[in-house]
């Protein structure tokens, strides 16, 4: 399994030198909440502070710090008005122009961003209008520093810490569905887990996707950390069916959903309620068919796409009413 930590280090140890630039704070409606950050070199770039011209000019600076190393030439370098803290303020079109030249060519319109620069540290303050090709209406304080070893490691702990707290997507059965909902979680702030009883069901799943092999995948159910997301999609309905009732078991659970028909529901249901001692109030908490029935498509990836946008969403409202501080209640809360 390949995550995010070691994709942090990778970057951190083959991209030369580099520049962190963070959002340090926000005002009003912005791209990125404050604490997002991107790493940026001569050549790559490592995240995103929101994308479009506010992150052009962030990078624009950070290269510009990048081709300036040393004290003497970032003080050659620097803006008449330096002042005596070893501060500069100059006009967005003075010294924030993206690449190419966009910012450059629109008017002030009488607002400023404002650029602070020191040997190792540039801090730029942008309004998000017009006057930068932006419309979100807030403004952004973004802090750039290079990067040193002391630093570098302050940003794998960094990011290690988070992804311990990562809200885990549990994913019963490797099929085609489970392959294609697998592969979409990937690209999600989640830990994800395929859980399958074939060995050749597992082979192929995305890098940071963990995988387990079991021949009882419904004793996975009681592992797994409050708050967790259950997708039950397995090969065998007999099989669906024992892990559905195990899940539904955890009161703790953000999300339980199975594959399948309203006739599937319907069988489930009986057998449920009068084999497996459930509740009608734990049936309630069952999604079925996952994704929803409102796009009649049986497609894999669609119904993996919709699954998955279903249990974002559950997600965020389990992590919000119980408290629970996950990157994507984090993340709600800045596009609220």
């Amino acid at each position: 399994m390949n995550s995010k930590v070691q994709s942090l280090k990778a970057f951190l140890g083959s991209a030369g030198r580099l520049a962190l630039v963070e959002v340090a704070g926000t005002k009003g409606s912005t791209p990125r909440e404050k604490g997002a950050f991107m790493l940026v070199s001569q050549a790559a770039i490592f995240g995103t502070i929101g994308g479009g011209q506010l992150e052009y000019m962030a990078i624009d600076k950070a290269r510009q710090m990048l081709f300036s190393p040393l004290e003497g030439e970032m003080a050659a370098k620097r803006p008449e008005g330096v002042l005596s803290g070893g501060t500069a303020r100059v006009s967005r079109t003075a010294a924030t122009t993206p690449p190419g030249g966009f910012a450059a060519t629109l008017p002030s319109r009488g607002r400023e961003t404002r650029i602070e620069v020191d040997e190792v540290c540039a801090t730029l303050d942008v309004p998000l209008g017009p006057e930068i090709g932006q419309c979100c209406g807030g403004r952004v304080e973004v802090l750039i520093r290079l990067v040193d070893a002391t630093l570098a490691q302050e940003l794998i702990a960094a990011a290690a810490a988070e992804e311990a707290h990562l809200p885990h997507v549990y994913i019963f059965g490797g099929g085609h569905v489970g392959q294609a909902l697998a592969s979409t979680i990937a690209l999600l702030p989640v830990h994800g887990v395929v859980i399958e009883t074939r060995a050749e069901a597992l082979e192929g799943m995305p890098e940071n996707v963990e995988t387990r092999l079991t021949p009882m995948p419904e004793a996975e159910i009681r592992k797994a950390p409050a708050g967790a997301a259950f997708a039950i999609l397995t090969h065998d309905h007999a099989l669906d069916f024992l892990i559905v009732a195990e899940a539904l078991k955890r009161d703790d659970a953000a999300y339980v959903g199975m594959i399948g028909s309203k006739t599937k529901k319907a069988t489930f249901r009986n057998w449920f309620l009068k084999s497996a001692e459930g509740t009608e109030a734990e049936f309630a908490r069952l999604v079925s068919p996952i994704g929803g029935d409102g796009v009649k498509d049986k497609r894999p990836p669609v119904i993996a796409a919709l699954a998955a946008a279903e249990i974002m969403t559950a997600l965020v409202v389990h992590n919000a009413t119980s408290n629970i501080d996950h990157p994507v209640q984090r993340d709600k809360e800045i596009a609220g």
